[in-house]
């Protein structure tokens, strides 16, 4: 008997879960990055008012509904480098790529395109900051901002940098009211570390759904498609052989020109997965259609495997 039996992917060869941190989604101090690397100064007109190479929502949301399908979506609510880190920061490299060019929450922007992912059947998640790892205040601080922008509850999360403490991090999302936990995974490699179907660190109806793969692990599909194409093949038939759930993170800047040939890999992967008899859909859709069993007190010692 298979773990896929009367879940929404009951029938299905296995499970695609598709799924996107939002975490830059305006190009900002990137347009003089690569101006300079790459010599080309035509990246600073990035910057102007009528030009957002990195909203790319409705570009992936046409993808998806093409296709009948449907993903996860995590917001991002981070410090600010300017207003939130002390000055000394502004002379640290590590936290410019940490805390430069992210986005609010309260961007009326960003609410609109979170009230749109929510109303046409998208999941919202969060993607908690990278401290909130190891801090359950700022954890539910967080959650808390993305029910106010949606008006219920959310069942999702994804830590920044899949950041992780096992079973730390676990204890702390269970505690503030999260369901599941995508984090798991790697940055730097692609497969199915943990195994293959989604597991209950502590017996209860909170689920882990690890990461089968981030799309910068993958060879540049830009300059090596055909490369690029044979590993997201070979883990679909993968987890199609093992009644998996296999689980994609594409970042939406990865849907821009900056990055040639993710768009493409993805419709692909997404194609060939539905050739496979996959069901392709967002985490939390699958969650709620697992047979759970009671839920913990959250306060309560877990028992653990």
């Amino acid at each position: 008997m298979s773990w896929l039996d009367g879940t929404v992917a009951d029938g299905a060869s296995f499970a695609l879960c598709l799924t996107h941190d939002v975490d830059r989604p305006f190009k900002t101090y990137q347009s003089l990055y690569y101006a300079v690397t790459e010599r080309d100064p035509t990246h600073m007109l990035d910057l102007l008012p009528s030009r957002d190479p990195y909203w790319t929502f409705d570009r992936v949301m046409d993808i998806e509904a093409a296709h009948g399908v449907r993903s996860s979506w995590y917001f991002l609510h981070e410090q600010s480098l300017f207003s939130d880190r002390p000055a000394s920061d502004l002379l640290n490299p590590t936290a410019w790529q940490l805390y430069a060019g992210r986005y609010s929450l309260s961007n009326p922007e960003i609410r609109a395109i979170i009230e749109r992912l929510d109303g046409n059947g998208w999941e919202v998640g969060l993607h908690g900051s990278f401290e909130s790892y190891r801090d359950a205040t700022l954890l539910a601080e967080e959650k808390r901002r993305i029910e106010g922008i949606l008006g219920h509850e959310i069942r999702g999360v994804r830590q920044h940098y899949l950041n992780l403490e096992r079973p730390g991090t676990w204890l702390r999302q269970r505690a503030v009211g999260l369901r599941y936990d995508a984090t798991p995974g790697s940055r730097d490699s692609f497969g199915f570390r943990d195994r293959y179907e989604p597991f209950r660190p502590f017996d209860d109806a909170f689920v882990v759904f690890p990461v089968t793969l981030m799309e910068q692990t993958l060879p540049d599909p830009g300059q090596h498609p055909e490369r690029a194409w044979r590993v997201c093949e070979s883990l679909l038939c993968e987890a199609r052989e093992n009644d998996a759930a296999m689980s994609v993170l594409w970042h939406p800047r990865y849907f821009s020109d900056d990055y040639t040939g993710y768009q493409r890999l993805y419709r692909r992967l997404i194609e060939r997965a539905l050739e496979l008899d996959a069901w392709v859909g967002p985490v939390g859709e699958l969650y709620a259609s697992m047979d759970h069993p009671a839920t913990a007190d959250p306060q309560s010692p877990p028992q653990r495997r």
